[in-house]
Order: C-alpha cells, then sequence, then structure tokens
C-alpha cells in the first residue's frame, strides 16, 4: 500500500471510502475489511483558512501537526487512556509549507456526543462516564486544545473515547482544566438548544459530579 492508504482516491478506488464528520478536518472512514480507520487531511480553521486551507509552515519535522498528535496519541493510549489508538502519519512537503495527515483505528459502533443532542430519539449520553473520562485525561496532564461534543466519541457499551488532539500536549495542573471545561459546556448548550429540549443543566451537573469524584486526588489549580 504504502502512502496510498493517506489518498481518499485509493479508497474510493476500492469502494471503501466514506465521509466522517471530524469539525473543520477533512476526515474518512477507510479501511479494508479487516482494519477499520479513520484518515483524517489536517485543515485551518477561522480566518487562517482562507489564506492557506490544508497548508503550514515548514519548521522541522519534529513539529509537523501530524506527527505532534501522533507522537501524543502513542503515549495516551499506551497508558490505557481513552483515546483513539494511532495507526500512522505522513507530511508532503512543499518548499517552505506542508501538508500532512493522519491515520487512527476507527472506535466501533462509535457515535459522537454531538449526535446525542441532536433530537429526542437520541439516546441519553452517560454524562456521568463523560466526566470521569474527562477527569482521568486532566489526572494524566492532558491539555485537549478543542474539547467540544463533536470530540467526545460514546460506543454502544456507553464507553467514551475522545479524538482530535491536534495541538494537544500534556503539562503540569493548572488553570487550563476548567477552560477546557468551559469549551465542552459551551459546545453542549449551543448543539443542545436545537435538539431535545433535553434538561442540560442537570445533566451537566451530573458531568461535574462525576468529574469531581474521579478528580479528588488531583493538586488544586495553579495560578
Amino acid at each position: 500500500m504504502g502512502e496510498a492508504i493517506f489518498d481518499p482516491a485509493y479508497w474510493r478506488h476500492l469502494g471503501r471510502l466514506a465521509p466522517a464528520d471530524r469539525g473543520r478536518g477533512c476526515a474518512w472512514f477507510v479501511g479494508d475489511g479487516s482494519r477499520d480507520w479513520v484518515l483524517r487531511h489536517y485543515r485551518r480553521g477561522g480566518f487562517a483558512a482562507k489564506l492557506a486551507a490544508d497548508r503550514y509552515v515548514w519548521t522541522g519535522e519534529a513539529r509537523v501537526r501530524a506527527f505532534a498528535e501522533w507522537r501524543l496519541l502513542d503515549s495516551l493510549w499506551r497508558r490505557g487512556l481513552p483515546v483513539a489508538q494511532p495507526i500512522a502519519a505522513r507530511f508532503r512537503r512543499d518548499r517552505l509549507f506542508y501538508r500532512c495527515d493522519l491515520l487512527t483505528r476507527r472506535v466501533p459502533q462509535a457515535r459522537p456526543l454531538s449526535a446525542l443532542l441532536g433530537g429526542a430519539a437520541a439516546p441519553d449520553p452517560p454524562w456521568g462516564a463523560i466526566g470521569a473520562a474527562v477527569a482521568a485525561l486532566h489526572h494524566a496532564g492532558v491539555d485537549h486544545a478543542d474539547l467540544n461534543a463533536h470530540n467526545v466519541l460514546i460506543d454502544a457499551r456507553g464507553k467514551i473515547c475522545f479524538i482530535d488532539f491536534d495541538r494537544g500536549r500534556l503539562r503540569a495542573h493548572g488553570r487550563w482544566t476548567m477552560r477546557n471545561l468551559r469549551r465542552l459546556h459551551r459546545s453542549v448548550i449551543k448543539l443542545g438548544a436545537a435538539g431535545s429540549g433535553a434538561d442540560l443543566g442537570s445533566a451537566w451537573n451530573v458531568l461535574m459530579n462525576a468529574y469531581r469524584a474521579a478528580a479528588g486526588e488531583m493538586p488544586p489549580p495553579a495560578a
């Protein structure tokens, strides 16, 4: 296969390409029957996307965004944290710029939290499990740069998995943990506003109570 595994056209030719909703990036479900993966092509968001949709300034191989995310995911997955297993990453350099891609293992029978906020027919999300899973990340010092309802996956058994760790990092415990939670809260409220009309205030309290219970041994946030 070689680098063909990073090419959507290769998988389309095999009839093994299906779109996956992953925020601003381009992502697809791919695989050959024995392997089920998610292929993500890195793209910029916001105003920067108008200038260079999928190009990043070259500052050395060590700073390639797909490689940085692969290294972080590999470390977290080996520690048993709730993240998708990384498979492979690549970059393509073009003088002063580069483009990059990442393959991760697809979480079987998983739906994003955002999909469960979209209507009355959707099952009630396992708020307590989500809170405990976020606490596990924070206890390990994992700062998820874009913790929102699209990046929280829930499988058929109610198990939680986090995805899209672009710009994520390991750091000492601090106020960033509350920033992560506020970002997730804004996302839940925004997406839930057009959904089933469930009591998201009570649901968030369940999440936070589980978070605090699981995070009991963490030091207080540094100033």
